[in-house]
């Protein structure tokens, strides 16, 4: 199993509009191969003791942090997936919308592939 995460900082006012576009998105990658697709708005991120999120994504206090994930068989069918992803017309399109209303700053935007160590 392989997994694609990724943190950023979006606008609270903006969490709305960015569900849509998660929405879209979850369609997208279960489309081309993902096993399971999440993403998900900060809730509880002050814990004593430990880096809150907010702190580690730069958020500032108008902001929530978004912690997404997409689970696929290997790396190899996760970059197949990819290469159909960023071609998928609903994608194409998704992307010119963002790039004309963008919802988040995609520069504080951190992303990596990651293999599981552990697995239930």
């Amino acid at each position: 199993m392989y997994v694609d995460g990724f943190v950023l900082p979006i606008a609270k006012k903006n969490l709305k509009a960015y569900q849509k576009i998660a929405s879209t998105a979850c369609k997208v990658w279960m489309k081309h191969g993902a096993l399971a697709y999440f993403e998900a708005a900060g809730d509880d991120m002050n814990v004593p003791g430990m880096v809150a999120f907010p702190a580690m994504a730069g958020a500032k206090p108008n902001e929530v942090v978004i912690f997404a994930w997409a689970t696929f068989k290997s790396k190899v069918a996760r970059d197949k997936a990819n290469r159909k992803i960023m071609v998928d017309p609903q994608m194409v399109k998704l992307m010119a919308q963002m790039k004309a209303k963008p919802p988040m700053d995609y520069s504080r935007m951190a992303y990596g592939g990651f293999k599981v160590i552990v697995k239930s």
